[in-house]
This record gives structure tokens, C-alpha cells and sequence, in this order.
């Protein structure tokens, strides 16, 4: 009898322990009554949970016994709670769960750069945005270009390299801008002999966002990602919305800009067209008689066109054109009274003109097809009072992608094909070789949702280079969402480089001695990020904090000897490394807004014993940020930086400093004012030192680590029309 009783109380406890349970519903809009995708159900209390399909159905298995609580959640929509008890009766019951908009979540963005089209916490990448709001109050502030909005992102460093032409440098995670990939759309062209122009060259006021990847990206958009990866998205049109703007601006450093931007769209055909100019007159801002501000004479247009065929079809055809002419030296050459003393200038005339074409068709809710191709021209003509250059550089890039979504997987697959023709149309002019590159690229990128709180990316890219070789280069991300408020994400891939003799950081004068020697090789990289994230709103209070790691290590540098009459690059045996860490909170509460950043780096030179420090790459940078919105007619924002000191190429450190910027903006009726102003304190590197190495005739100057232009204030109108 004891030993029945046993076995019966056994068996119940048996019984009782596996029987598990399983819930089941459909999920739909609040609104438009659709199904929903992705949608994260998750069971409080433990790690079971399930995801959304394509028909927003989902299933939750292996649910004990009891009262449970189950979570749904998907951005751009308000969280919500369902409380049953199982067993459920009808055991076969479906529920129907529908999720409302949530306003301010779906200020949140869809992340292109990955080609999945996912929005930015479901994204295994780490990837960094610079929004609308952002892009847009730039605009008034820096009309002519987006550098100085990209240097104000930790990790980050934007920083003058000439003090002649104004080249800008922008250096992620201590590595010089040449190891960073620039994209427009998706699509790589910038660098080469265009240097650092292409930065200087983009203006905010028709672009959507920014998209930021930190460290090694070359598995998404071929070679040139080692450090990074920058894509800048222009404005497309909006359905039955007419948009007309028209912005000026006026600096006291003798900057004037005129753009204009217009759009429309209906059912079936839209355009946006933006156009406009600067002129910028040279400056000597600490009187020694050469420029520190360039004279710059810059004219763009760009025009774009869209065709809507039916709902699953878009066409969309584009034209850039920018004309600039940069020049900058001796005051009085450039007033136009040269004489014996007074010779020296530096001029670079350049034309570029771009054409893209892209096809996107929808397949189904999710998946898409997408072929697409741009060629650019880039003309520069460089004179100087020594030397000059004349040469063209043709790139173009043609991509076929595919994106299936179905059950826990989103799988992109496609192929690409970009190239790149360099010819001196002055051929006489240096010792620089015309070239012939072209690079054939096979990809495929998985996102696999293992669990509601576990997604894994895995990607693997395979290029041919018809003078380097073939490249194999693999990446993985992964996403964990610990829990509702703490996310983590670590993500490592490999990237690779092709050689060039052409640096943001040189002096045009030099480009008559560059050499590249023939033994070169591609410089390949291999590198790593992890961050965790906290967000958390507490009462009206909305708290974000970021901690995130970095190392990248470059294999067969690219190094330049220099010796008179020549600059040879040659490949070093050993490698360059990167180490540091990223820190930033920010803080919003009604109108005020509050952004606090720190990075660290650490970069080396393990080829070089007597100066390991890789030169201008700063140990320690602060960035701060407060912003408060007074009404809806006033906002008001406080910058303030720190940059540690910095080495340079002889070894030496330079001082650390600040950077202090203020910006009022008011809005009445359809204008909007800005008055900004930047280096409040008018710090400038030629107050601590003099920059000039004479002779006057054919002067040099010292590495630049700190601004030069000083304290400037601008006034900028922007018309709703």
C-alpha cells in the first residue's frame, strides 16, 4: 500500500512538472488592423518567448502551469501586458492582439547600412545615427558641409590638416580618415585623389541621416572600412507633401552660402532638387600673412527623380554636380601682387559629377530585390607656385542584392562590381603611375532571431582585385537583449585596404616626389567592438548610458619614408594597433536634453620603437552636450569639448585644450534664425606657436593639433516657402 501511495505521488508529480502549456495569437495593428512582424512575446519571470511571422501569427511553448504574465513589445509601438491563467479553455483558443503607435517611439529610425532595412535595436550591429532633428539643425549651423557635425560623435576626431587648403581629417577610433569608407546611399566613391574634399563637399540640408559603423566594415561595402564606415542618406519625397527651402547664411568669417531644397511626390512620380553655393573669402585670422581660411568658390546641384510604377516598384534617378575652387597661401598672391618675396599659393580646382540610378521591387511584405549603379567623374587641377597637377579619377559601383525574410531568419544575398580609373591629363607632372583597379564582390549576410532576446548576424564577403588578390572576409554580430532596459552587442569581422599614395595629410606640393613602391601590399585589419547598453525611462525622466570597447589591429601597414626629393610608401612588417573605450549618457526630461561623452584611445606603431605612438590621434577627448527647448519657437544649445594631448611625428606631445560652441535658434511663422557660435573662447593652435617655417618664397608648416581659425559666429535664415 505504502509503495502504491509512492508510486502514485510520484506519477502526480510528473504529471504535474510536464505539463507545459502553449499560447497562441495573432497580432495586428491597432490602427490598420495588419499583421505585425517580429514582434517580441516574452513570458516575465523566465527566458521563454517566441517571435512574430510574416502573418503576425506567433507561438509560445512550454508555459508552466498557472497565472503568467506574457510581454509584448516592438518598436515603434506601446508596450503591452496580457495576463492568463493555463490551462486555457478552449485549449485550441487563438488570441487577437492588437498594439498601438507609440509616438515617440517611432521617432526611431530604420537602419539602411545593413540592407535589411531593420530598425536600430533589432540591429546586431552596433551602429551610431545622427537623425533628422540632428542633421537638420546642422544645416543652420554649418550650411557648406558635415564635417563639423561628424566631429562632435565620441570616438571621432575631426581635425584640420592643412592650413593652406583646409583638408579635414576624420579620424574613428584613433586611425587617420584614409582607413575610413565614405558611402552616399549606400554607395562607396569618395577618396582616392579627391583626399579629403569629399567630406567638405557634402552639404546637410537635403540629407535624411548619418549612419556611423565603428571598426572593421568590410564585409559589407568591400575594402577601405578598416576603421570604420560612414554612410550619408539623402531625402527622398514624401507622399502629398510639398517641401520648399531656401537658406542663407552669413559668418564673420567672411562664409556666405545660398542653398535651396524643394520636393513633392504623387502616386506616381516625385523628385527632390537641391541647389545652391559658398563663397568663402580667404582669411589670415593671426596676422602673419598667410591664410588660415581658404578662399573657397563652391556651386552644386543635385536633382533627383522617382518612379513609383505601382506599389512594389521604385525607380529613382540621380545627378550631382560640384564645381569648387579652393585656394589659399601668401595674402598677397592672393590678392593678386605677387612679387620676388611674395610667391607662395596653393590652388585646387575640382569638378565632380556623379549619376545614380537604383530599382527597388517589394516582393511580399518583406522581401525585396534591389539593383543599383553610380559612376562618378572627379577632375582636380592643383597649382602651385612650384609645381603643378592635373588628373581624373572615374570610379563606379554596381550592386544586385536580395533580401528574404521568413521565420527567425533575414537573409540578404547579392553581388557587386566597382572600379576605379586614375590618368594624369598632365602627364609630365609627378612621378605618380595612371592605374587600372576593379573589384568583383560576392556577399551574403544572415540575421538569425535564435530567441526573442538573442539574434545572431553572420556575414562572409568574397572580393577579387585584379591587382591585389582575392580577399576573404567574414563578420559576426551578436545582440542581446539581457533584459527591457539592458542590451549588449559584440560584433568583430576583418577588413582589408588597397594602396594609395594619396593622404588627406599631405601637402599638395609633395604629390610631385610620391612614390609607391612595388612591392606594396593590401593592408588587411582584424577588430572587435562590445557595448552595453542601458535605457530606462524613470518618471518623465528618459535615462541612456553607453559603455562600449574597441581594438583594431592593421597587418602590413602602408607607411611613408621621406627623404629629399622623395616620399616612398612602402609596407611595414609590423602592424598598427587601437585600443580604447567609449563612455556617453545622455539625459532628456521635458525640454532640456543633456549628452556627456568620454573616449579613450590607445594607438601604437609596433614597427616604430623610438616614437610608438601613432601621431594627432588624441589619448583623451570630452564631449558635452545641453540643450533646452524653451517653447516651441526657442531652443537653445551649449557645446563643450576637451582633446587631450596629442603626439606628434617627432615625437613630441602637443597641449591638451578646449572648445566651447553656443547656438540660439528661433522659429516664427515659416523662418527659422540661427546664431551659432564656435571656439567661444577663440582658442587657436597659432597662439600657443607659431605654424610658419620659413623661407616665405615656398614656406612649410608645422602639424596642425588645434584649430586655427578662431572664434567665428554665423547668422543663418532659413524660409519655409
Amino acid at each position: 500500500m505504502k509503495r502504491f501511495l509512492l508510486i502514485h505521488f510520484f506519477c502526480c508529480c510528473c504529471i504535474t512538472s510536464f505539463s507545459q502549456y502553449s499560447f497562441s495569437c495573432l497580432i495586428r495593428d491597432g490602427n490598420s488592423s495588419e499583421s505585425l512582424e517580429n514582434v517580441s512575446i516574452l513570458l516575465k519571470g523566465s527566458g521563454k518567448g517566441s517571435t512574430s511571422d510574416a502573418r503576425g501569427k506567433a507561438v509560445v511553448k512550454n508555459i508552466p502551469a498557472g497565472r503568467q504574465v506574457l510581454i509584448f513589445s516592438n518598436t515603434g509601438y506601446k508596450e503591452q501586458f496580457l495576463e492568463v491563467t493555463f490551462p486555457i479553455k478552449p485549449v485550441d483558443s487563438v488570441f487577437i492582439i492588437t498594439l498601438e503607435t507609440d509616438n515617440k517611439e517611432l521617432e526611431q529610425v530604420i537602419i539602411s547600412s545593413s540592407r535589411t532595412d531593420s530598425r536600430i535595436e533589432n540591429t546586431p550591429t552596433r551602429v551610431e545615427v545622427l537623425g533628422a532633428e540632428e542633421v537638420e539643425e546642422e544645416s543652420g549651423v554649418k550650411p557648406s558641409h558635415v564635417a563639423s557635425l561628424l566631429g562632435d560623435i565620441a570616438g571621432i576626431q575631426s581635425q584640420q590638416t592643412s592650413a593652406v587648403t583646409g583638408n579635414t581629417d576624420l579620424r574613428i577610433q584613433g586611425l587617420p580618415g584614409d582607413y575610413t569608407q565614405l558611402l552616399r546611399n549606400g554607395m562607396p566613391l569618395f577618396g582616392g585623389y579627391a583626399g579629403s574634399f569629399s567630406i567638405l563637399q557634402v552639404p546637410p540640408l537635403d540629407l535624411k541621416q548619418i549612419e556611423i559603423i565603428k571598426g572593421a566594415s568590410s564585409t559589407l561595402y568591400g575594402g577601405g572600412a578598416i576603421a570604420g564606415m560612414i554612410n550619408i542618406i539623402s531625402k527622398k519625397p514624401k507622399m502629398g507633401i510639398r517641401e520648399r527651402y531656401l537658406l542663407l547664411n552669413q559668418s564673420t568669417l567672411k562664409e556666405s552660402n545660398v542653398n535651396l531644397y524643394l520636393s513633392e511626390r504623387d502616386k506616381k512620380m516625385g523628385y527632390t532638387f537641391f541647389g545652391g553655393g559658398t563663397y568663402q573669402h580667404e582669411v589670415d585670422v593671426n596676422d602673419d600673412g598667410f591664410s588660415d581660411v581658404a578662399s573657397t568658390e563652391n556651386l552644386f546641384f543635385h536633382p533627383s527623380f522617382f518612379f513609383y510604377p505601382n506599389e512594389n516598384n521604385t525607380i529613382s534617378i540621380g545627378v550631382n554636380s560640384v564645381f569648387e575652387d579652393r585656394r589659399g597661401g601668401d595674402m598677397q598672391v592672393l590678392n593678386r601682387r605677387p612679387n620676388g618675396t611674395h610667391q607662395f599659393y596653393i590652388e585646387n580646382q575640382s569638378l565632380r559629377n556623379t549619376l545614380d540610378i537604383t530599382w527597388e521591387k517589394k516582393s511580399g511584405k518583406t522581401d525585396k530585390f534591389s539593383l543599383k549603379g553610380t559612376g562618378s567623374s572627379f577632375n582636380r587641377n592643383i597649382t602651385t607656385n612650384v609645381f603643378g597637377m592635373r588628373a581624373r579619377q572615374f570610379s563606379y559601383y554596381t550592386e544586385a542584392s536580395y533580401v528574404k525574410k521568413k521565420g527567425k531568419h533575414d537573409v540578404v544575398g547579392g553581388i557587386n562590381l566597382n572600379g576605379e580609373f586614375f590618368k594624369k591629363t598632365l602627364p609630365d607632372s609627378s612621378s605618380i603611375l595612371n592605374y587600372t583597379y576593379f573589384t568583383a564582390g560576392l556577399f551574403i549576410q544572415d540575421d538569425w532571431r535564435i530567441h526573442p532576446k538573442f539574434t545572431v548576424e553572420s556575414g562572409l564577403r568574397s572580393d577579387f582585385h585584379n591587382t591585389y588578390g582575392t580577399f576573404i572576409l567574414p563578420r559576426i554580430s551578436l545582440l542581446y537583449k539581457i533584459n527591457h532596459y539592458v542590451t549588449t552587442r559584440l560584433g568583430g569581422g576583418l577588413g582589408y585596404k588597397i594602396p594609395t599614395v594619396f593622404s588627406s595629410e599631405l601637402d599638395e606640393r609633395s604629390y610631385a616626389y610620391l612614390f609607391l613602391d612595388k612591392d606594396a601590399k593590401a593592408e588587411r585589419s582584424t577588430g572587435a567592438n562590445w557595448d552595453i547598453n542601458f535605457k530606462k525611462e524613470i518618471g518623465d525622466v528618459e535615462l541612456s548610458i553607453n559603455q562600449s570597447f574597441y581594438f583594431t589591429q592593421i597587418n602590413h601597414p602602408l607607411v611613408a619614408t621621406k627623404s629629399p626629393g622623395s616620399i616612398i610608401y612602402f609596407t611595414e612588417t609590423k602592424p598598427i594597433t587601437t585600443k580604447g573605450i567609449e563612455t556617453w549618457l545622455m539625459v532628456s526630461y521635458a525640454g532640456l536634453e543633456a549628452y556627456l561623452g568620454y573616449t579613450l584611445t590607445d594607438t601604437r606603431k609596433k614597427y616604430d620603437p623610438v616614437h610608438p605612438y601613432l601621431d594627432l590621434s588624441a589619448r583623451d577627448k570630452f564631449a558635452s552636450v545641453i540643450s533646452y527647448e524653451f517653447s516651441k519657437n526657442v531652443r537653445a544649445c551649449i557645446e563643450a569639448a576637451y582633446t587631450g594631448k596629442q603626439y606628434l611625428e617627432n615625437g613630441s606631445q602637443s597641449l591638451s585644450y578646449p572648445f566651447v560652441a553656443g547656438m540660439i535658434r528661433y522659429d516664427v511663422g515659416r523662418c527659422s534664425f540661427v546664431l551659432n557660435c564656435e571656439n567661444f573662447f577663440d582658442y587657436r593652435q597659432t597662439k600657443k606657436e607659431s605654424i610658419l617655417i620659413l623661407p616665405r618664397t615656398n614656406p612649410t608648416f608645422k602639424q596642425l593639433w588645434a584649430p586655427i581659425d578662431g572664434r567665428v559666429v554665423n547668422l543663418s535664415l532659413k524660409v519655409r516657402l
